[in-house]
């Protein structure tokens, strides 16, 4: 009985939990996979810049029209591009590197929106940005959500080989096949709408950790990219339900609640992940295994 009140009664007497738990699944779905093809090209960094990227463009939105769930998806998805495009611009038209050009982007836009909720709202506003308000899902939310989780699944198949192949070795894609620019350009907006998807349930900090932390540890358990996906969306689903758990039994705020779990679950996988865990590093290997 016990166990029931601790890890299922919340979800059945609370509709807020319900939905909080149903909002992390649709990110599970979306977010999950990106974050695997992010861990894939080395560009895990790049994730956390353009979370911050968007926060000017949802700040505006707010200053426009409050928590209005349409205007700061809006300008948080404009805010991304415009940083992801201008990035790609700036790399490859002076000296500097893309991440260099993401650093700098990322600096001005943290620094604006912050300042922009600032002067323009109250703590509590600036709190929501940054740190999102997963037990406060409505159902526009939710059906945003939902709605960008599709959006990402469809695609990612269609494009599911030409991805691969330019993680893997662009220079040969580029040689059989003019897919590249817009196969590079479609998942980078997958990752700026799932990063604006992350921003409304986690905040703007924390969007990108459901994103990466869950790749980064189903990478750890096998070698088969779509093992790993698979691996990931579990890891991510995992982490959205025992967040969400220790938040309501012990009180913690549930977006960094969440990203603990995702986090602990890593630090478990440092060790006894299958591929590369200091577990199996310490063990004696049979006879010529690899």
């Amino acid at each position: 009985m016990m166990l029931y009140d601790l890890l299922l009664a919340p979800f059945f007497d609370f509709e807020f939990m319900r939905r909080a738990m149903v909002g992390m699944l649709a990110l599970a779905f979306g977010a999950a996979p990106v974050g695997v093809f992010l861990l894939l090209r080395r560009m895990s960094l790049t994730g956390d810049s353009m979370a911050h990227a968007i926060l000017p463009g949802a700040a505006i939105g707010y200053l426009i029209a409050g928590l209005s769930l349409t205007a700061m998806t809006i300008g948080g998805i404009v805010a991304g591009l415009t940083v992801a495009f201008g990035a790609g611009a700036v790399a490859r038209t002076t000296v500097l590197k893309e991440d260099a050009a993401l650093a700098t982007f990322y600096l001005l836009s943290l620094a604006l929106g912050v300042t922009i909720v600032s002067l323009h709202g109250s703590n509590v506003d600036l709190l929501h940005v940054l740190f999102g308000s997963v037990l406060a899902l409505d159902d526009d939310a939710l059906v945003l959500l939902a709605s960008i989780s599709t959006v990402t699944m469809v695609t990612l198949a269609l494009i599911f080989r030409p991805l691969v192949m330019e993680c893997v070795d662009p220079a040969f894609l580029r040689s059989v096949s003019s897919a590249g620019a817009p196969v590079h350009f479609a998942f980078m907006g997958l990752v700026v709408i799932n990063l604006v998807a992350g921003f409304h349930a986690l905040g703007t900090l924390l969007a990108v950790g459901i994103m990466i932390l869950p790749a980064a540890s189903a990478r750890l358990w096998t070698r088969d990219l779509s093992a790993t996906i698979g691996i990931a969306v579990l890891v991510a689903m995992l982490s959205g339900y025992a967040g969400l758990v220790m938040s309501y039994a012990r009180g913690l705020p549930s977006g960094p609640a969440i990203i603990l779990a995702a986090g602990t679950i890593y630090l478990l996988s440092l060790v006894f992940g299958r591929v590369s865990g200091l577990l199996w590093r310490v063990l004696p290997r049979r006879h010529l295994e690899a």
